[in-house]
């Protein structure tokens, strides 16, 4: 009561921080005349001065007014729109590394440029992160243009680019380009072979656009670098056949945690059935050699009873197409992880594409907390603003909107069934379309809207339905929404990037009907007629009560409804918005309170009739709250598991970096092989033992296979009395190092550095993959410590630990091993293998979805997982002789045949 009181008396927090910023505004607003008397190219030349007296000491903050008015002058002069006050209000928070919460309409792409173009000062780069590929190339040329106005470069990423590509992009003062990409280039610039080849710069800003979808909604999904496996086609085909035989009271499902597991009778059941169709071996579905069967019956299950098609997926040219929860968009090209996308694509008998193994992964979180400043802007950021504090540090505030928000947001209407609901919002569709005022329908699956798209036919309302299976005609259906009359049935509204302007969109209209017409008088004539149409139109529109956003169902975020009501009323139009509701609905149905009330009210309320009631409003708010509470703790828990692993990523991702940028790695390699020593006599010969104790023909066993030398422990035992485990050590170590010395010696030392170099990364990058494969498979099980009254992200990190350590002491021994036993020679020096193309996802660890939408080169075909293999020159044929007899003893078995062929030699003229 008192928190109310203060409020209204002093305003909220929110209001009082940006209250504090209007003495900056007014600063940016008395260099305005100054610059306006500029020429074009003295205003150009601001930038120059601007780094100059950021070399001479000065802070941005100190010439952040004076920068802003120099953006404001140069948009106004290059694109004819000069920043309001509240953008100018809006910038600021964004220079600050805080979240712009702008309602839709309020001009974020303009909002950016101001910080964007203050923080590309110091020429360390700036990354704008957009939603889509589309946004990223629009927002690089159309605010591209006050960038380069000012002196500055403009990059842009998008996918299917050369690597010389990218790093040009990189280089630029600014980079746009999808969060995506950005973090597969972080990846896979972390698997390159030479600091030269990679193509991104240390980070310095960032800038993220719909900042709650990229850092929100796609934070719980990792990026995942991978190759295939084996095919395993047939194996999901039969326990696909299996799976749906199965009665559904042989299995449990759980709709909100999206989990199904079989019943006891359902596991023997499945047992027998997989038993006689041979695919089980022995009797036990739980045996260890079952353990990739169990994996399959899981997914299947998974497959079959909680992905529907036409709301999960679609099929379309005999592929699984996966639908995009958030935007109702088609994600061509993203596979579900871990076998779950094959097993769907064996549910609709289209052809299975293998699965992938990981090779480098990262989460959203962890690639972005490397900006030492991030900051971001949206329409719907405020709900999740405890989210955005806790992982990113990052504020959210809340600007005002620069007209006052003339749209009336009504109560949720409520009905007893899905049907009556339906009815219902097709009379009130017909009677506002009637009077022309035009209606956007937000619908959360593709079924909903082809339902909804029945009725309407059946009231005789003239509609368009956009979702998934009109993909390719979004902008133009988006752009036109808000014509006369128009009724446009949308699944989900988020990251569209086209804004519905009331009237009809003049571009686009242009670009529909005019497009086969030659430039000239006759075409200016038609583009000024449509100008006109749009103007006359809107009016129309506006007397009608502007745009009319129907929601048919309450989303799981409030933050999507929030943003489908956004499209109404934007920059002080009128505008309306309400949804319509009822007991079926999932959101109340899975989450929803199941109370005495509810069951009243399903029992008393006449079949079409509609309530509004304040208690059920509450309830549908709670039920969101519980699922974004749900969804933010599946996040948080992304973040804890991959922390662990973020720390160990860290740490082989500064030693490649060393490894690259380092003139000689010797000490590294010779300090590798002490430690490896250390590891071998240790296990022969415990410390404080005798030799009688010693375990003397493994230790000899060790030592040769490893070390590729003879040790003569016997000879050093009776030589020397009281010999101790840490003379054998020296002995040892004296041994394998001549044994490499004699190699390095027969080669120059360039060509040592090179060889030492290579071995070391392909040691270091395959030992990374396998361990990536067993820490996503310890996080599979980690959780059923829980059982034993252990916490299972404490078990997680002890074991991921001790699976460090362990990997570590793998990658010293395979190098120690590789450069004792491995035969070189005399050549130019090794070029540096290059790095394969991989295929990129981005994988969903609660659905499985893959969100990547990228694409590499590789990824149509089969593409090897095994890392490049050393390339070793081909021997000189003239210097060694014609004769293949000649040969023997003189070329190494594994180096390619001096005849030509292109094989190793020990598959050709040296074939024992």
């Amino acid at each position: 009561m008192l928190g109310g009181l203060a409020k209204s008396l002093f305003g909220s927090s929110n209001d009082r921080y940006v209250k504090g910023l209007g003495a900056i505004v007014q600063k940016i607003a008395g260099f305005e005349p100054a610059l306006q008397a500029l020429s074009d190219e003295e205003l150009a030349a601001q930038t120059v001065k601007f780094r100059e007296r950021l070399a001479n000491g000065e802070k941005l903050d100190s010439i952040l007014p004076e920068a802003f008015a120099t953006v404001r002058e140069a948009s106004r002069r290059v694109l004819g729109m000069r920043h309001f006050d509240v953008q100018m209000i809006g910038g600021i928070v964004l220079h600050r590394g805080e979240i712009a919460e702008m309602r839709t309409g309020e001009g974020k792409t303009l909002v950016a440029t101001l910080a964007t173009y203050l923080n590309a000062l110091p020429a360390q780069g700036v990354h704008v992160i957009t939603v889509n590929d589309y946004l990223a190339r629009r927002d690089a040329e159309w605010m591209g243009q006050i960038y380069k106005f000012l002196g500055l470069t403009v990059g842009v990423i998008v996918p299917n680019l050369a690597d010389h590509q990218r790093r040009e992009a990189y280089a630029a003062d600014i980079t746009y380009g999808t969060n995506n990409e950005f973090g597969f280039d972080y990846l896979r610039d972390n698997m390159k072979y030479e600091r030269a080849s990679m193509v991104q710069r240390p980070f310095a800003m960032a800038i993220v656009d719909e900042v709650d979808s990229v850092l929100i909604d796609e934070a719980r999904t990792p990026l995942i670098i991978s190759g295939p496996t084996d095919d395993k086609s047939e194996l999901y085909i039969g326990v696909d056949a299996i799976v749906k035989q199965l009665d559904d009271s042989l299995y449990e499902k759980d709709e909100k945690q999206k989990s199904v597991v079989l019943t006891e009778e359902g596991i023997e059941t499945a047992e027998r059935m997989l038993e006689a169709a041979g695919l089980l071996q022995g009797a036990n579905l739980y045996d260890f050699e079952n353990t990739q069967v169990v994996h399959h019956l899981n997914q299947a299950l998974q497959a079959n009873v909680m992905r529907k098609r036409d709301i999960d997926y679609i099929v379309k040219d005999g592929k699984v197409i996966i639908i995009d929860e958030f935007t109702g968009r088609m994600m061509d090209g993203r596979r579900w992880s871990d076998g779950l996308h094959q097993a769907v694509e064996a549910k609709e008998g289209v052809n299975i594409e293998p699965e992938n193994q990981t090779l480098a992964s990262i989460t959203f979180q962890n690639y972005f907390r490397m900006y030492p400043k991030l900051s971001g802007m949206t329409g719907t950021a405020a709900t999740e603003a405890p989210e955005f504090f806790d992982i990113y540090k990052m504020n959210v505030v809340t600007i005002p909107t620069n007209k006052p928000v003339q749209r009336v947001d009504q109560d949720d209407e409520f009905y007893k069934t899905q049907q009556d609901k339906f009815i219902a919002i097709a009379r009130s569709i017909k009677e506002h379309a009637a009077k022309g005022q035009p209606v956007l329908v937000g619908t959360v699956s593709i079924e909903k809207s082809e339902l909804l798209s029945e009725y309407l036919a059946k009231e005789g309302v003239d509609h368009s339905v956009l979702n998934a299976r009109q993909h390719e005609n979004e902008a133009h259906i988006v752009a036109q929404a808000g014509r006369l009359g128009a009724v446009t049935i949308a699944t989900n509204m988020a990251g569209r990037g086209t804004d519905i302007q009331l009237g009809g969109n003049v571009e686009f209209r242009i670009e529909d009907e005019l497009k086969d017409m030659a430039e000239g008088p006759e075409r200016d004539a038609a583009i000024e007629q449509i100008k006109a149409e749009v103007a006359a139109e809107k009016q129309k529109v506006l007397e009608a009560g502007g745009l009319f956003v129907l929601g048919t169902e309450r989303h799981e975020s409030r933050r999507i409804d929030n943003q489908l009501r956004g499209r109404s009323g934007r920059q002080g139009d009128p505008g309306l918005s309400r949804f319509y509701l009822s007991l079926d609905d999932d959101l109340l149905r899975i989450f929803g309170p199941d109370t005495l009330f509810a069951k009243m009210m399903r029992n008393n309320i006449a079949d079409g009739e509609a309530i509004g009631s304040k208690w059920l409003t509450k309830a549908i708010e709670t039920a969101q709250k519980k699922v974004e509470a749900r969804n933010y703790d599946i996040r948080k828990q992304v973040v804890e598991y991959d922390d662990v692993m973020n720390d160990q990523r860290k740490v082989v991702y500064e030693q490649r970096s060393d490894i690259m940028d380092a003139e000689t790695v010797g000490d590294v390699v010779e300090d590798m092989r002490a430690e490896t020593v250390n590891d071998i006599v240790g296990r022969s010969c415990p410390p404080e033992t005798y030799p009688e104790q010693w375990d003397i023909e493994g230790l000899k066993e060790s030592v040769q296979k490893t070390l590729g030398v003879e040790a003569p422990i016997e000879a050093w035992i009776a030589e020397q009395d009281g010999i101790e485990p840490e003379d054998v050590e020296n002995k040892v170590r004296a041994l394998a190092d001549a044994r490499v010395k004699a190699k390095s010696d027969d080669l120059d030392p360039e060509t040592w550095m090179q060889i030492e170099k290579s071995i070391l990364l392909q040691n270091l990058d395959h030992h990374w993959k396998e361990h990536l494969g067993m820490l996503d498979a310890l996080r599979q099980v980690v959780h059923l410590r829980a059982y034993a009254q252990k916490t299972p992200i404490n078990e997680y990190k002890q074991e991921a630990f001790a699976m460090f350590e362990r990997m570590l002491g793998n990658i010293r021994e395979d190098v120690t091993r590789t450069l004792a036993w491995a035969e070189f020679q005399f050549s130019p020096p090794p070029e540096l293998p290059e790095l394969p193309d991989f295929l990129t996802t981005h994988i969903d660890p609660l659905t499985g979805i893959d969100n990547s939408a990228d694409w590499d080169a590789g990824a149509a075909g089969l593409i090897s997982n095994e890392l490049p293999a050393l390339q070793i020159p081909r021997p000189d044929a003239e210097a060694l002789g014609d004769d293949p007899a000649q040969w023997v003893g003189r070329v190494s078995r594994n180096a390619p045949c001096p005849c030509g062929s292109g094989n190793k030699y020990k598959h050709c003229h040296g074939a024992l």
